[in-house]
């Protein structure tokens, strides 16, 4: 093919491409008031070629206690009068760990707390020029990162649940809580289509395997977040969903053909989009049958500037860039200008901010990036603090915090879609709900993936005193990959003194910990026990009452675990970690709730989409 040829067909791919985008037209951002549009044209007409491209970059801060008289305060003062960012991004907390090696279970991430992010907030915004845009990372409710507030269950857990109203509501809640802590944008709903059962970063984050499914629940958590005055953003555009690599550690490549991104990734993007999302948030991924030049798509004119922002008109963020994928490539002041040169609005979470504003700078001197882009950043930027009213008030109420910020309301509708998402994928020998009597005993199993890293979640604290509240006679047993052979023998040789075992099974896909499974002879323990039951019945009559000993397993977070243990005789699903998951669990096994949720994903050899066994209250 001659290049005219190879350019000819590569341009009406991509305009394939924007009509997939397009089918319908597409969603503007709501048009400003009078008022609204000349601060708008006022202040960027007086705005310095530095203090545009500070608007165009977010800054991190921990959302911990933070006095003003500190060195991290300064430097984020030093920021906003220096550099004259735009925005933040809020984090929860950190801890100084040990660094050790061998039996090193520490977890170093702590939440942040609602009043002390409200106070860092009122402290910046009124030191600050323009008011500042401030975001964070709310996928499932504001106590992803901030203790008191309310949580809801993993987006997966909504597919599973498969309400789009439950979705709104937990949107609403959501932007409510954050608008009260000074917060206005939202890097949420994740609009990635998981439908690889390796992928290390994404998993229970999506809200399933069907593109469409995933699209209504996305515009639905869009919409609820947007009529609480917070900005959804949608992420990780074009799609993060089908990746083994975790973008946090190397850069992922997507390698399906055009049409398999047009008709699986894309939908739920423009399912969003045609909800009113204000921003969409572009992913550390290289997708070559997009860009044959092979670069991530933060870096790609192809995916961002032809693409997306033809039919898109609100702001377009960069992923955090201080991702693997990225650093291991550029420094940060080149990453910011190649993000800036493909269409990215706003550098975010950069390892060094004012590096970054400062390339950017010396790169529209230079006349590599036209001022007049940076320009059309700044003022998209500053016409969405416009439409949140930050022109007219930037601070919030700190009075008002504890009357909005969690409370019995909302955590009655994170209750609600915990509870209705279980879903109950085998039950071989009909044990659910458990027929084991009060009075009988039960062995709980706690099973984990690795015992570190459960400082936030740690895993059973709320299963533990749930059965006991059921069942007296609990004993509870915690088992991992630091497990030893005679400890897993011990477990083996207990179960036979218990009328039921049930286990709770915590499998992480977190980032950066490169595992997604148990521990092989975590795995044979457990298929040990299941098959025990179907041993005995083969040998004396006087043993035959043990085949039908109730063995339940209940998989919190990885709902592809099952796939490893496909012996258990009964399983439930709660695509989530979560006091609320693991009450909701138990209340299902007890038969106090009815069991209706289902599979929003294939579990390859086992069970296909959709499927699920229902249960009615008893």
């Amino acid at each position: 093919m001659s290049a005219m040829l190879r350019a000819i067909a590569g341009a009406a791919f991509v305009f394939a491409l924007s009509l997939s985008l397009t089918a319908q037209p597409h969603s503007q951002q709501p048009p400003l008031d009078k008022a609204a549009r000349a601060w708008v044209d006022a202040t960027l007409k007086k705005l310095s070629l530095e203090q545009i491209v500070g608007q165009m970059v977010f800054a991190p801060f921990q959302s911990t206690y933070l006095s003003s008289d500190t060195d991290a305060y300064d430097e984020l003062v030093k920021l906003v009068h220096e550099t004259q960012i735009g925005g933040v991004i809020a984090f929860g907390g950190t801890e100084p760990i040990p660094q050790v090696m061998l039996n090193n279970t520490y977890g170093a991430v702590v939440l942040g707390q609602p009043m002390e992010l409200a106070s860092i907030l009122n402290r910046l915004q009124s030191i600050s020029t323009l008011p500042l845009l401030a975001s964070s990372d709310f996928e499932w409710g504001v106590q992803m990162r901030i203790a008191g507030a309310t949580k809801f269950p993993r987006a997966m857990a909504f597919g599973a649940a498969g309400d789009p109203q439950l979705a709104y509501e937990a949107g609403k809640v959501t932007g409510t809580e954050a608008r009260a802590l000074g917060i206005h944008v939202d890097f949420a709903p994740v609009a990635d289509v998981n439908n690889n059962p390796r992928n290390p970063v994404i998993n229970i984050r999506s809200f399933g395997e069907d593109p469409a499914r995933v699209g209504e629940m996305v515009g639905a958590f869009s919409r609820g977040l947007q009529d609480a005055g917070v900005l959804a953003t949608l992420k990780h555009f074009p799609g993060h969903g089908d990746t083994d690599v975790d973008s946090h550690l190397g850069l992922p490549v997507v390698p399906h053909p055009r049409e398999r991104v047009v008709s699986v990734e894309l939908p739920p993007f423009k399912a969003g989009i045609m909800a009113g999302a204000a921003g969409v948030m572009v992913a550390h991924i290289e997708l070559p049958a997009l860009d044959p030049e092979k670069q991530p798509a933060t870096f790609s004119p192809k995916v961002i500037g032809t693409l997306l922002r033809p039919n898109f008109d609100g702001l377009i963020y960069s992923d955090s860039m201080k991702m693997a994928a990225i650093t291991k490539m550029a420094t940060p002041g080149e990453a910011a200008v190649r993000a800036v040169k493909a269409g990215i609005d706003v550098i975010l979470d950069s390892p060094d901010s004012a590096a970054a504003a400062a390339a950017v700078v010396a790169a529209v001197k230079a006349g590599e990036i036209p001022r007049a882009q940076v320009e059309q950043s700044a003022r998209r930027i500053l016409e969405a603090k416009a439409r949140l009213g930050l022109h007219r008030t930037r601070t919030v109420n700190l009075d008002a915090v504890p009357l909005t910020v969690g409370g019995r309301k909302h955590d009655s509708v994170a209750r609600a879609i915990s509870e209705k998402s279980i879903t109950l994928i085998k039950d071989a020998r009909n044990q659910v709900p458990l027929p084991t009597p009060r009075t009988g005993s039960v062995l709980y199993l706690s099973v984990l993936d690795y015992p570190s890293g459960w400082r936030i979640a740690a895993p059973s604290r709320a299963v533990i005193p749930a059965l006991r509240a059921r069942w007296p006679n609990t004993e509870s047993v915690e088992i991992s990959d630091r497990s030893t052979p005679s400890e897993l023998d011990l477990v083996r040789a207990m179960a036979d003194n218990y009328d039921a075992v049930v286990a709770g099974v915590f499998v992480r896909a977190s980032s950066a910990s490169g595992r997604l499974d148990l521990a092989p002879p975590v795995v044979k323990l457990l298929q040990d026990l299941a098959r025990s039951g179907e041993r005995r019945s083969q040998s004396t009559s006087a043993l035959r009452a043990t085949v039908d000993k109730p063995f339940v397993a209940v998989f919190f977070g990885n709902p592809y675990t099952p796939m490893f243990v496909p012996e258990v005789p009964a399983m439930l699903m709660t695509y989530d970690f979560s006091d609320y998951a693991e009450e909701s669990a138990v209340k299902a096994i007890a038969g106090e709730i009815a069991i209706g949720g289902k599979l929003p994903i294939v579990l390859p050899g086992l069970f296909p989409m959709g499927h699920g066994l229902t249960r009615a209250a008893r």
